[in-house]
């Protein structure tokens, strides 16, 4: 399967699972807030160089889909013949993990939802991968080191997102390629006390592959040029295809 063929099922499954939800209505929660499947149109430009075949070379392995919300991304993957894995945890969850369970009664695909604590000292539902995607979650996440070394030795391929910035403090600092991470306090980032590390592009670069990752591609979205780690309105997101050195 080439990249374009996974868009247009995104697309088919985005209307589909739109049909399901509103003849579901959700009874003391509510379905998650944001478009997760507009991931996929991110992914695409990874995979033009070597990985082009990505979804083909882990065809018949299972994924595993953390930090799931609702489990719309993952469920497409299952819908296209995957065994999948959905991880997230109750409480950093929009509604508990309840529409992750919802819609997996519903579709009734070979996906299985698991809780596990990313901030616990945490293993992992399986002992290996053909992907992972982690997309959104880095920066929630209190240990990203720890956590980035786990899936390196349990995944062959990850997909992963999160948010970085260029300039750092007041007055502003250019960190494009200094390698650190800024640690956000409780209500800097959109009032989320889960936001924890905001990376300058070198600084993810440099944890991906200490943690045991090979970079194989890399695209940056957003305010490339004045992005910083607390304005809303200077919001940059880094999109990268990362090889596990361990896994083959």
């Amino acid at each position: 399967m080439d990249h374009s063929s996974l868009h247009a099922r995104a697309e088919e499954w985005r209307s589909h699972l739109a049909r399901l939800k509103a003849a579901n209505p959700p009874e003391g929660f509510t379905w998650y807030g944001y478009d997760i499947l507009s991931n996929v149109s991110h992914i695409g430009p990874l995979l033009e160089g070597e990985l082009s075949n990505l979804f083909d070379r882990v065809r018949g392995e299972p994924i595993a889909d953390i930090g799931a919300a609702d489990g719309d991304l993952g469920l497409l993957f299952a819908s296209l013949g995957w065994d999948v894995d959905l991880i997230d945890w109750p409480s950093t969850n929009w509604n508990g993990m309840r529409g992750m369970r919802a819609l997996s009664s519903l579709l009734q695909l070979p996906a299985s939802v698991h809780e596990v604590d990313l901030d616990a000292q945490f293993d992992l539902p399986r002992e290996r991968y053909g992907l992972v995607c982690l997309l959104g979650i880095l920066y929630h996440l209190k240990n990203p080191y720890f956590v980035l070394e786990k899936l390196a030795r349990h995944t062959r391929f990850c997909l992963l997102s999160t948010r970085i910035a260029r300039f750092v403090g007041n007055p502003e600092m250019d960190v494009s390629n200094v390698p650190l991470a800024y640690l956000l306090a409780p209500d800097e980032c959109n009032n989320d006390a889960t936001n924890y590390w905001i990376f300058s592009q070198a600084g993810l670069r440099r944890i991906v592959e200490r943690a045991g990752f090979r970079l194989v591609s890399m695209r940056c979205l957003g305010d490339t040029r004045r992005s910083n780690p607390s304005d809303g309105r200077r919001d940059e997101r880094a999109f990268l295809l990362l090889e596990s050195n361990h896994v083959s």
